[in-house]
């Protein structure tokens, strides 16, 4: 539509697009098991998500005493191995998610998906749930090398060029996304339905939505 205030819309995916705690969290206690640590309940895996999987990991054997860095790289691997193999079993769009990007696309704006989850990963499950097709064009952690990843603005600004330039929004759940989209002076929204690392109005976002039917009138009314 013409009268839409932004060339270009971005996303996060995990927390923003995607509920994928539990199969994250599924994987994170597959690897924990395997060397004989307590399992972390699902209510608190929440707590873990936010800078990727390896961190995400890192996080739940800090709290339990630590591993030497190379059993730690070895346990890493393993958890991989496992996520590559179950990412899509319980993941699935937040609620009246599909419609939103349904409708964006039908408008003819491009969207851009931006995670710091490897790019494999994120474009095997949104592969699996139909929604690849409505994203212009994906990066993930891993896409444009090391130190790229969000909280640097590297992946946004070249998402941004990739869909063709211009005034673009960024939507994403934590302070990872916030200061991305801040170093690439772009605005961004703070899904706060998400797995908001901080409280959502605390995270210095431009606005926060408790819900993904609300993001389209914020972007239109802009």
């Amino acid at each position: 539509m013409s009268d839409f205030p932004f060339a270009i819309v971005g996303f996060d995916l995990d927390g923003t697009v995607l509920d994928t705690h539990r199969d994250l969290g599924e994987a994170v206690n597959y690897a924990l098991g395997i060397r004989g640590f307590d399992p972390v309940p699902d209510e608190s895996m929440k707590d873990l998500i936010g800078g990727g999987a390896k961190l995400m990991l890192a996080r739940a054997i800090e709290q339990q005493g630590g591993l030497p860095d190379d059993e730690f790289r070895s346990l890493y691997k393993q958890m991989l191995a496992y996520y590559g193999e179950n990412c899509a079993v319980h993941t699935a769009p937040f609620p009246g998610m599909s419609e939103v990007l349904s409708d964006l696309y039908g408008r003819g704006i491009p969207l851009a998906l931006v995670t710091n989850k490897f790019e494999s990963f994120a474009r095997k499950i949104l592969t699996e749930l139909q929604l690849i097709d409505c994203f212009s064009t994906l990066l993930g952690g891993d896409t444009l090398g090391k130190g790229t990843a969000k909280p640097a603005p590297d992946q946004l600004l070249t998402a941004r060029e990739r869909c063709g330039g211009g005034a673009m929004v960024y939507i994403g759940d934590s302070s990872y996304d916030v200061a991305a989209a801040r170093a690439a002076e772009m605005p961004v929204v703070v899904a706060g339905y998400g797995y908001n690392d901080k409280p959502p109005h605390e995270l210095g976002g431009d606005a926060v939505i408790d819900s993904p039917a609300e993001l389209l009138k914020l972007l239109q009314d802009w």
